[in-house]
């Protein structure tokens, strides 16, 4: 079996073996890796795409420089990156940066965390909250996918 991920730099679709997952899978048109331990700050274009497309779950962090509870909630954010590394990508958006986010994903408050998994949005979570939360929260989406290795 396969999942499908969207390359967070370059928007480019990968489609991987579940069996290379662990291998360090790179983009097939970039090289970048499509695996990392840190949040992948991303375009609402990249979003749109990877939001549609990828078949492993998508945690995006809504923020903007000016929150101060988004600023904290940034480490917080990273070291769930870094603990769920291979089961689910985690990314940033900058909703000053993308004000069209706000309207498209109906964001009324930050920090936001918004789940896809297959085309869909499947989860939110409003406020700053701590890592092993976060970790909490997604570990059911990695489940419910049917467990990605």
């Amino acid at each position: 079996m396969a999942i499908n991920v969207v390359c967070l730099e370059c928007g480019q679709g990968n489609r991987i073996p579940e069996a290379k997952l662990n291998a360090g899978p790179k983009c097939a048109t970039c090289g970048t890796a499509l695996f990392t331990d840190k949040p992948t700050e991303i375009s609402l274009d990249i979003l749109t795409k990877a939001a549609r497309v990828d078949t492993m779950p998508l945690i995006v962090d809504y923020w903007a420089a000016w929150c101060g509870p988004c600023r904290m909630m940034a480490p917080e954010f990273a070291a769930a990156a870094k603990a769920m590394k291979g089961k689910a990508r985690f990314a940033k958006l900058d909703t000053e940066a993308y004000p069209k986010a706000s309207q498209r994903y109906d964001i009324r408050g930050i920090p936001l965390l918004i789940a896809f998994v297959g085309g869909r949005e499947v989860k939110r979570q409003s406020g700053a909250i701590p890592a092993a939360k976060i970790i909490e929260w997604a570990s059911g989406l990695v489940q419910a996918k049917g467990g990605v290795k």
